[in-house]
Order: C-alpha cells, then sequence, then structure tokens
C-alpha cells in the first residue's frame, strides 16, 4: 500500500520521534510505500530513514523552493512547481493518508486533505496519528463540528484518531482488506 504521510520536516524530540520511528518501521516492514515531502531533514528524515531501513520504498513529492533539502536516495523523487501541485500529486500516489505532528504545513494538508474527502473528491482512509495528544484540541473541534452540524457525514467516515502507529496501520490495512 502507498501511505501518504503528512508531517513535519523540524527536528522535534524524543516524545515525536521515537513513535515515528516505530511507525516507519511498521511500515517498512509490512512491505508499504512511503509517500511524503520528500525532505531528508527533521521528522520527515527521521521517518523516511525508518522505512527504508525496514525494507520500504520512498517516493517523495518536493516543491521547487525545498529541492535542494530532498532526500537523494529515494526510490522516486518528483519536484512539483508549487505547494498545491504537491498536495495533489501526493494524493494521486497514495492509497491512503496519515497525518502526524507538524506546524501550519501539516495543517494545512490535513484539512485540504479532509475538505476532499468530505466533498467525495477522494474515498482514501485518512489517520491522525495523536502522538502525545498532539492532537486532542483539533478532535475536540472536530467533535463540536460534528455535533453542532458542520459536517456533512459523521466524523467517523473522515478521519480515523489513532493513538499510536499500531493501531494507525491496524486501521489502514482493515480499510484496504489486508487483514
Amino acid at each position: 500500500m502507498n501511505i501518504c504521510v503528512f508531517l513535519s520536516a523540524a527536528d522535534l524530540d524524543d516524545r515525536y520521534t521515537v513513535p515515528a520511528r516505530e511507525f516507519a518501521e511498521l511500515l517498512g516492514r509490512g512491505g508499504h510505500t512511503l509517500v511524503w515531502g520528500g525532505s531528508d531533514k527533521g521528522l520527515m528524515k527521521v521517518v523516511a530513514d525508518g522505512v527504508q531501513t525496514a525494507g520500504g520504498r520512498l517516493v517523495g513529492v518536493s516543491v521547487e523552493f525545498l529541492a535542494a533539502s530532498a532526500r537523494p536516495n529515494a526510490d522516486e523523487m518528483v519536484i512539483a512547481r508549487d505547494l498545491a501541485e504537491r498536495k495533489a500529486l501526493l494524493l494521486e500516489k497514495a492509497d491512503a493518508v496519515v497525518i502526524m505532528v507538524g506546524g501550519t504545513g501539516t495543517l494545512d494538508e490535513a484539512t485540504e486533505i479532509l475538505e476532499l474527502k468530505k466533498h467525495g473528491k477522494h474515498t482514501k482512509p485518512v489517520v491522525l496519528l495523536n502522538t502525545a495528544g498532539f492532537y486532542d484540541g483539533l478532535h475536540q473541534q472536530f467533535q463540536r463540528m460534528e455535533d453542532e452540524g458542520f459536517l456533512p457525514l459523521p466524523l467517523t467516515d473522515l478521519v480515523f484518531f489513532a493513538k499510536d502507529g499500531v493501531g494507525a496501520l491496524a486501521y489502514l490495512e482493515e480499510s484496504a482488506g489486508l487483514q
């Protein structure tokens, strides 16, 4: 399965890097392909290293202004013109999406993917990996949106909140009929 992972390129502490590495190793050992922003920095590097070391493939989609930070030994690397094209290519190349910890770029990617799903533009499973409770506030906000009628479909049909990588991968594999 090609799994797109949206996440930070920042250098982060162990409470985020250790679970990210564990999830990456699960992907690689499971024979999955990581589809990601292509960066060889920060948490993006941690995940790419983990997938590659565990035997998985790497498909990167970088963007022109970040191309200098692209991972040199990815199995495939595409350079998009801009962020909009990058997001479209990442979704196109993926069978499923996992959103890990990140900043405004990751939040932008997450909300666009969820908005497209809400409008039926894709039906791929989407998981928010809630490492160290990072997305607790967002989960609360989404629950409020559902409770107050802002979502046209149940929250559980839009996104799955996973507490750890094992739960995230199990959900994706079950959604793909691999379990």
